[in-house]
């Protein structure tokens, strides 16, 4: 294409097209369940179904388990770039072939029972690993942040007031919120008092983090907006300053509440 010349690109506006149609099917929802939010639902979960299978077959699968097992097959006609030669103790991925065959089972009306195997297998494997993840990410790390020094300096020697402020609101809200946790002993008295000071810290975490969940809801909303009146219907401008959209959600979110 020559400078200065401009071209219909088919691919690029029927896509534009697509995507404006299938928001307003989305957005439709507003005013009640109906048949082009459910046709819009359907076709969002099939082509993410779809996609994700493409992707687990050609970047887990096949490199993987057939990779292995048959390096030089795979190397010939799917993936050039993998060694063509099998690796030490590659009969070991025989193991994990054989369960995918058992989960096949499950497509057979009779053989069920056998599908069950591998699938126990893969939730109890996937548990434990996600566990030491979880209890390294959450449990150890928030222990970690709650064990700081009650008193900050600063690096010439003088008083920090505000990380000072921080570190006792953070000990006070750990240790309050671990006393309302505590059902051992009758909530009454100063155990009483030192709960319901954990209820308070508790309740202002879930709001701030309710909040957050709704400013990320709003901004995909006015990113939506945007794409519509911008991209689509062309109502504003492109070379406008889109700066101000960053402050839509917390807008639409005053509005809300």
């Amino acid at each position: 294409m020559e400078s200065g010349t401009v071209s219909l690109s088919w691919s690029r506006t029927i896509g534009l097209w697509l995507a404006a149609i299938f928001t307003l099917f989305i957005l439709s929802f507003l005013v009640g369940d109906n048949p082009a939010y459910k046709f819009a639902e359907a076709m969002v979960v099939g082509t993410s179904a779809g996609y994700v299978m493409v992707i687990g077959l050609w970047d887990v699968f096949v490199p993987n388990l057939l990779g292995k097992l048959a390096p030089g097959l795979v190397q010939s006609f799917a993936l050039p770039g993998i060694e063509g030669t099998h690796q030490e103790f590659w009969w070991l991925y025989f193991i994990p072939a054989i369960l995918i065959v058992m989960l096949l089972f499950q497509l057979m009306p009779s053989g069920g029972w056998i599908s069950r195997w591998p699938i126990a297998f893969f939730i109890g494997i996937t548990a434990g690993y996600r566990m030491i993840g979880y209890v390294e990410a959450d449990l150890v790390a928030q222990i970690k942040a709650g064990i700081v020094p009650l008193i900050e300096f600063n690096g010439d020697g003088g008083f920090a007031l505000w990380p000072t402020v921080n570190a006792f609101l953070l000990t006070i809200a750990t240790l309050s919120a671990m006393v309302y946790f505590f059902f051992s002993i009758e909530h009454k008295g100063l155990v009483g008092k030192t709960a319901r000071v954990g209820i308070w810290f508790l309740m202002i975490t879930f709001g701030a983090s309710f909040g957050y969940t709704v400013m990320g809801r709003i901004a995909l909303l006015a990113a939506r907006l945007e794409f519509l009146f911008g991209k689509w219907l062309h109502f504003i401008p492109s070379q406008l300053d889109f700066s101000i959209l960053a402050n839509l959600d917390w807008i639409l979110l005053i509005q809300f509440m």
